[in-house]
């Protein structure tokens, strides 16, 4: 373990690295200490109820993701951080999910991948750090690791995790990516939040799918992030007509939060929606390509979903949408599709569509 010089003013050089980070354009930063058992109970009770559903990964690397020391160590304290992503008011984001034949995308995924924007900006906090204490150990992370970063945000003061299961902030709401650096400098850390849910149940109220099953309690296979992003294979048809017009994510449990009456919009250009991904029909999206889907998604988060499941999560939206003959012979064009996910997905969709249409 590398030592570290014994004449350094802790506290001042705390202060100083959240100077640093606001200058960086960093909306939150905090100082948390590696303990936090409590959240490793509820993961491993998470995990034994299987409420993780297909993503084996939360079950990788033991007590790792709980345990900072054992991910990297010697790390005595987690510089945590937050950056707004909000890329427009949630009216707008609202209207769009009430239209059905508009697709709704979750907000965080619009523009450019957030991991790449907030990894750089952590790199450099780390720069300016080691310019000041050049013996430290330090390593960013944002969802490159098995870490539980909401924990550990919530140690670190930046906010509390609500009943959805999402960090909110008293003064900014939720809409915000996380990011850590892992260090071995033992900084001044902050007081945790404190709960300030109270007796609010607006985001297990709305939940389309009813994936919040207590307070603080979330069944991921019911969610529709999940079933849309995580999910490789087949869509339960139990809860197809529950996704709407959201084809990747979704967002109602942060839109109803009365807290995000105090979000912030994003000033990140990158964070922005490109290619209109905030207010495109489903069926000129369902009409992209393979090639097409590359290279419109290049630099963003959607890119990891793949064209199969691209098709696959707009082809129940269309089953979900109002008749018409342009929906109809846009999913009949995908019958013969190669992807034999994507052809059971669209046979749903056209026996929804004519089971609508007969009623009519």
């Amino acid at each position: 373990m590398t030592s570290l010089p014994e004449d350094i003013d802790w506290h001042a050089l705390t202060l100083k690295i959240k100077q640093w980070g606001a200058e960086l354009g960093l909306d939150g930063i905090g100082i948390a200490e590696t303990d936090i058992p409590q959240a490793e109970t509820r993961l491993n009770r998470w995990l034994d109820d299987g409420f993780h559903g297909d993503m084996a990964y939360m079950a990788e690397h033991g007590s790792k993701r709980s345990r900072p020391d054992e991910l990297l160590p010697g790390t005595q304290r987690i510089i945590s951080v937050r950056l707004n992503y909000l890329p427009e008011n949630q009216q707008a984001s609202e209207e769009t999910l009430e239209d059905p034949q508009i697709a709704f995308i979750s907000r965080y995924t619009l523009g450019r991948d957030y991991h790449k924007v907030l990894r750089k900006r952590l790199q450099r906090l780390i720069d300016r750090i080691q310019r000041e204490v050049d013996d430290g150990n330090f390593r960013a992370y944002v969802d490159s690791a098995p870490v539980l970063e909401k924990p550990l945000a919530q140690k670190a003061g930046l906010g509390w995790i609500g009943k959805h299961t999402n960090l909110i902030n008293k003064k900014a709401g939720s809409w915000f990516f996380l990011g850590e650096i892992y260090t071995n400098l033992p900084l001044v850390a902050d007081d945790p939040a404190v709960d300030h849910c109270g007796t609010c149940q607006a985001c297990i109220e709305i939940c389309p799918t009813r994936a919040i099953i207590a307070p603080y309690q979330l069944d991921a296979r019911r969610c529709i992030s999940y079933l849309t992003i995580e999910l490789k294979g087949s869509i339960p048809e139990a809860f197809r007509t529950s996704l709407g017009n959201r084809i990747l994510g979704c967002d109602d449990c942060q839109q109803v939060c009365p807290w995000n009456r105090f979000a912030q919009l994003t000033g990140e250009d990158d964070f922005l929606a490109r290619h209109d991904l905030d207010n495109s029909t489903l069926i000129a999206l369902f009409r992209w390509s393979e090639a097409e889907f590359l290279d419109r998604t290049a630099g963003s988060a959607i890119r990891r979903l793949g064209h199969e499941r691209w098709l696959r999560n707009i082809a129940v939206a269309l089953g979900n949408a109002p008749y018409s003959n342009e929906i109809k012979e846009a999913l009949e064009r995908q019958q013969n599709n190669p992807s034999a996910l994507v052809r059971e997905h669209v046979g749903w969709a056209l026996a929804q569509l004519k089971s609508r249409h007969s009623e009519q």
